[in-house]
């Protein structure tokens, strides 16, 4: 069989493409282009507990989530396991409405101070979400500020109960 420029191009690209990884994760350790954060652990609460060295303070030992305390020096921290990816969802889109960070890998989630969640990242890998912020949020009750728009002379218009 003779070898063509064609054929040699194929077979130089196949070669290129194999040695990269093509895409398959080689170029870091979890695939997603990411560089620095192990593979996203999994397993039973009390082997992700052991990962990061903690003793687990069981709290809630149920069918659909397993919930336990874990402290970090001074800080605390809640690891939870889950059933199911979509009881997990849930339960995640529920906690953010109270603010808050979450360290989220497949079928558990930490929740804690963003400093402690960044350093559980580099032995459970996942990904850091942030809850919502309320006090960023307008809420509605008219204007909050001296002198400014709704201001009525000696409150808050639209509603009383102030004292004033």
């Amino acid at each position: 069989m003779r070898l063509t420029r064609p054929m040699l191009a194929l077979t130089g690209a196949v070669a290129v493409l194999a040695l990269a990884g093509c895409g398959s994760g080689a170029e870091d350790a979890n695939g997603d282009g990411r560089s620095g954060a192990p593979v996203t652990a999994t397993g039973s609460l009390e082997h992700l507990a052991a990962e990061v060295r903690c003793e687990p303070n069981m709290q809630t030992d149920a069918d659909t989530i397993r919930q336990a305390i874990c402290e970090k020096g001074r800080q605390k921290y809640v690891l939870a396991t889950f059933a199911t990816d979509r009881g997990q969802r849930e339960w995640i889109e529920t906690a953010k409405d109270y603010g808050g960070f979450y360290l989220v890998g497949r079928k558990w989630v930490a929740v804690g101070e963003e400093k402690v969640l960044e350093d559980l990242r580099g032995r459970l890998g996942g990904d850091v979400e942030e809850g919502i912020d309320h006090a960023a949020m307008d809420h509605g009750g008219g204007a909050h500020t001296p002198g400014g728009a709704g201001e009525e002379k000696g409150g808050h218009s639209g509603h009383s109960g102030h004292g004033g």
